[in-house]
């Protein structure tokens, strides 16, 4: 039998086939059978992961959302999405709305990684909340790009409910002029525009800018999980992380999760993470 034999050099350099591994691991080989079945690392550095909360209001759960914080650091994602729905809102009164945002933005605080706000029809629903967005997150509708993947963040509260301005259509349609090569785009909205024919129309005017390039589509609103294809594009409607006063459960689709997402050049992998199966490295009572 051959000796085995010490990698201090990249292994790639030994293994035929196995350049993606890099220089970060050292291992013993033989050059007969091994004890593992390949070394061919999912540590493309292109692909990332990020995560995703639902909505967090509407007869919300107190603590869900703080538990929520406490897990996506265990987690650590590289960065947090969200689909609006932060605060109960639907009030004009002003010192109770700081109230609210002071107090969600103390949850926000806590995560160890950038968190990026989109606006739901709790967090944008008149003059004073809109005015109060502007003051405290800057604009309710924006992109951002990352590792060549272009993220457009929606406001489907513009200027009226569930509607989308020809000002925010003729922003997103420079943003998507102008990055016509990205590999993969995402897009990200409280309402489901498509969902309700009455609308439809905003939709269909802003899913016409994107035109044939692969994108991925997430929403909230609902309350209830669901994913659609649509010209083989994948729609999701996420659950809740603390909304709803009573979930109905898996069967229903009702359940509070973090949504975690890979990046991959073939486009997202997604996984449902059921927040009452995030535990710590103590996950017995003590």
């Amino acid at each position: 039998m051959k000796s085995a034999r010490f990698l201090g050099i990249i292994l790639a350099a030994v293994l035929a086939g196995c350049s993606d591994v890099g220089p970060a691991l050292k291992i013993n080989a033989s050059e007969g059978p091994n004890p593992w079945t390949h070394l061919k690392f999912k540590n493309d550095p292109d692909n990332f992961q990020f995560a995703i909360v639902a909505d967090r209001t509407g007869d919300h759960r107190p603590g869900v959302f703080a538990e929520a914080v406490e897990k996506l650091n265990l987690l650590s994602p590289q960065f947090v999405m969200s689909i609006g729905d932060f605060i109960e809102g639907h009030t004009e009164d002003e010192a109770e709305l700081e109230h609210q945002w002071d107090e969600f933005d103390g949850l926000t605080n806590k995560l160890q990684m950038p968190f990026f706000y989109v606006p739901g029809n709790h967090d944008i629903d008149s003059e004073t909340t809109g005015r109060m967005w502007r003051q405290r997150r800057g604009p309710s509708y924006y992109y951002f790009i990352y590792h060549d993947v272009l993220f457009l963040c929606l406001n489907t509260e513009d200027t009226a409910s569930s509607h989308i301005s020809d000002q925010q259509l003729e922003y997103f349609r420079a943003v998507i002029k102008a990055n016509n090569n990205v590999r993969w785009t995402l897009v990200f909205l409280h309402k489901p525009l498509w969902w309700n024919p009455d609308t439809l129309e905003y939709w269909q005017k802003f899913v016409a800018l994107l035109g044939q390039r692969p994108y991925t589509v997430f929403a909230g609103h609902r309350h209830t999980y669901d994913k659609s294809v649509y010209d083989d594009k994948r729609y999701y409607i996420l659950a809740t992380t603390g909304a709803k006063e009573q979930l109905a459960g898996l069967e229903q689709c009702e359940f509070d999760h973090i949504v975690w997402v890979t990046m991959k050049d073939a486009g997202p992998l997604v996984a449902n993470l059921l927040l009452d199966g995030i535990l710590d490295d103590e996950p017995c009572p003590q």
